[in-house]
């Protein structure tokens, strides 16, 4: 599957791929580029993995229409930057020691050092947003970190609160997911020189794949495998989140579940147990595939009016990457 999978990025990301490449190479440069102490740090960090799917978004956003090349990859840059700022100061507030199958920056070294080291690569994410010398996509970017900090905020106020609506999940993984992808489509677009019509559909485009993209790592957080996931199963639950699947078991059987009993006994893995068993068992994993269908159908829709290109195919076949993550 995960050759499949690498098989199918690597398509999609075909019309970008010397750009993603230029991508790599700069984040590359960073650790030589910056004070010695920070070396073994970003090496670590920016060697930690991942697709690079939203930058790839970026750069694909920006090519339907005659550009400058050069400053949707520093976005690119920027956007991938903050990413992983946001994952090092989740894991920390997660107090997560694994990542992808690594130790967390918060385990290697310690939270004190993660914290500030996060703080380091958000504020050099907006060092390379400055030079795109775009004033609506500089304060497009610092609206996309009050969202990611909020969203953080939101879920960490709210763990184990078993009364949490749909609509505070949809709020909650909005910001502390989709903003990002919305963004990083956004900007693309707006640094490729889209008519006004084409920017907001490209939003909406990053917006819905964000969600969609959320979703299925709620799915797989409750019935991947440990192994791959490089974390444990059923780690959102362990810290108090409720998650697509686990609210919808919730709703299925309000006085017959095990996730109250978790929450109040959070040693409990009988009860972890029990409730990954009755997502699995119940047809709500079917039901999560069908909201995030949804969502992966009005991002493709989103993209109806823009000029046919490598591009667009590109963006329209990136929801069959997101579905068959979770397979």
């Amino acid at each position: 599957m995960l050759k499949g999978l690498d098989e199918l990025t690597a398509t999609i990301y075909a019309p970008v791929q010397s750009q993603l490449s230029q991508v790599e190479e700069r984040l590359r440069d960073l650790p030589r580029s910056n004070p010695d102490h920070l070396e073994s740090l970003l090496t670590y960090a920016l060697n930690s993995g991942g697709k690079r799917i939203r930058p790839a978004i970026t750069l694909l956003a920006s090519d339907f229409y005659p550009h400058d090349p050069e400053k949707p990859l520093v976005m690119a840059s920027a956007v991938e930057l903050l990413h992983l700022a946001t994952l090092i100061h989740d894991d920390t507030v997660d107090n997560s020691d694994l990542r992808r199958g690594r130790a967390t920056i918060s385990h290697k070294w310690d939270k004190h050092v993660a914290v500030l080291f996060g703080d380091f690569l958000f504020a050099t994410s907006a060092t390379f947003v400055c030079d795109t010398n775009n004033v609506r996509v500089i304060r497009r970017f610092s609206e996309t970190i009050m969202d990611l900090a909020s969203g953080e905020l939101m879920e960490y106020l709210n763990a184990f609160n078993i009364e949490q609506a749909w609509d505070l999940y949809h709020d909650r993984i909005h910001r502390k997911t989709a903003s990002l992808f919305c963004t990083a489509a956004e900007t693309g677009a707006i640094l490729g020189g889209a008519p006004e019509p084409q920017i907001q559909a490209l939003r909406n485009y990053g917006s819905n794949i964000g969600m969609a993209f959320q979703m299925v790592d709620d799915l797989l957080d409750v019935q991947g495998d440990s192994a791959e996931l490089g974390k444990p199963v059923g780690n959102d639950l362990l810290q108090g989140v409720l998650t697509l699947p686990t609210i919808m078991l919730l709703e299925r059987y309000p006085k017959d579940n095990p996730i109250e009993a978790l929450f109040r006994d959070r040693g409990e893995d009988g009860k972890l147990r029990q409730t990954l068993d009755m997502i699995k068992n119940s047809g709500i994993v079917a039901e999560c595939f069908e909201v995030i269908r949804e969502y992966c159908d009005k991002a493709t829709r989103s993209l109806d009016d823009l000029p046919d290109c490598d591009a667009r195919r590109s963006l329209l076949a990136l929801p069959g990457y997101i579905r068959e993550r979770s397979r």
